[in-house]
């Protein structure tokens, strides 16, 4: 293949969702919220562990960091998706797209090693508490967390260098609302079996490695947990780990429904939905699991609004 036809595409066109205009307004509503809730929350969360002495602790600075990668990659995603419900010609540059990409690619990634350290302060937690100070030290925590940025930014790296040295040299149609990876191995006139090798041996590290952290780390955590007497005792140390195991759940299983198969077997457009899913909705939903099932971060908010308000009768 020519050269000169990998730079004869200089901008993408993404079909989108719909083209009725009508139907365009009334997602653009629906996805407006959506990201506003989960922007706040993201925001509103690390906020309030930055703030409140009582949450800086191991678990609340993985909490932190994953509303972060949260915030970071359906950042990446969502703005111009919404701008896009309002345009009647949907189109990106070859460099934003290849941006875009990046960004998303890095973030989700970034995110699986995050959520395997949580699951590992589970275990210490749970199942080695008296050297939980020691083994969960701050600079244990912060190693952890410069290694889940680093993972995300050699993925960052392999992926997008590889996809976008690839010839685009036919249709510049997305089927789709953002530049991922499938859509964009289906449109390319070049060889992918390299990109489709290094997509499932990389996702596959990715996934499996750290679903393998989280199994194992919860095989302990239950064993510990039968171990317990008290009915109350059993309950209170699952509690600790329910949030992390429903956010675990969602992220996961809608991720390797999307990677972890052939190209053959994607459907462009039943994908788009299920890519809405866990690049817009489930960042918005991780705050609310998180905030809503932890009594810790109800009391720090509860403190935060209580010095609001005394502070404003003071003043006044």
């Amino acid at each position: 293949m020519d050269k000169d036809n990998h730079t004869s595409v200089t901008e993408f066109i993404f079909l989108g969702f719909t083209n009725n205009p009508h139907l365009e307004i009334a997602l653009f509503v629906v996805f407006f919220f959506i990201y506003l809730a989960n922007v706040v929350g993201n925001v509103g969360m690390i906020l309030l562990i930055i703030i409140d002495e009582q949450l800086h602790t191991p678990m609340y600075f993985f909490l932190c960091h994953l509303s972060l990668v949260d915030l970071g990659y359906s950042t990446a995603i969502a703005p111009r998706m919404l701008a896009d419900f309002l345009r009647q010609r949907k189109v990106i540059s070859f460099s934003s797209c290849a941006t875009q990409f990046a960004f998303f690619v890095g973030f989700v990634d970034a995110e699986c090693y995050v959520l395997a350290a949580m699951a590992y302060d589970r275990y210490v937690a749970i199942c080695r508490p008296l050297h939980y100070s020691t083994v969960m030290s701050k600079q244990v925590c912060l190693v952890l967390v410069i290694g889940s940025y680093v993972v995300g930014l050699i993925s960052l790296v392999s992926h997008t260098s590889l996809t976008f040295s690839l010839n685009f040299c036919g249709s510049n149609i997305i089927n789709h609302f953002f530049c991922e990876i499938p859509p964009l191995l289906a449109l390319s006139c070049s060889d992918t079996y390299v990109s489709e090798i290094l997509l499932f041996s990389l996702c596959g590290f990715i996934e499996f490695s750290t679903i393998l952290i989280i199994l194992i780390s919860y095989l302990f955590i239950f064993v510990a947990i039968l171990r317990i007497r008290s009915a109350e005792g059993r309950h209170k140390a699952f509690s600790t780990c329910a949030s992390h195991l429903t956010g675990v759940t969602l992220f996961y299983g809608t991720v390797m429904f999307m990677y972890l198969r052939p190209t053959s077997s994607y459907s462009l457009d039943q994908d788009k939905w299920a890519s809405v899913f866990y690049t817009v909705v489930i960042p918005m939903l991780n705050p609310l699991i998180y905030s809503l099932r932890n009594k810790d971060v109800k009391e720090a908010f509860e403190r935060f609004v209580s010095k609001k308000v005394l502070s404003r009768n003071i003043s006044s």
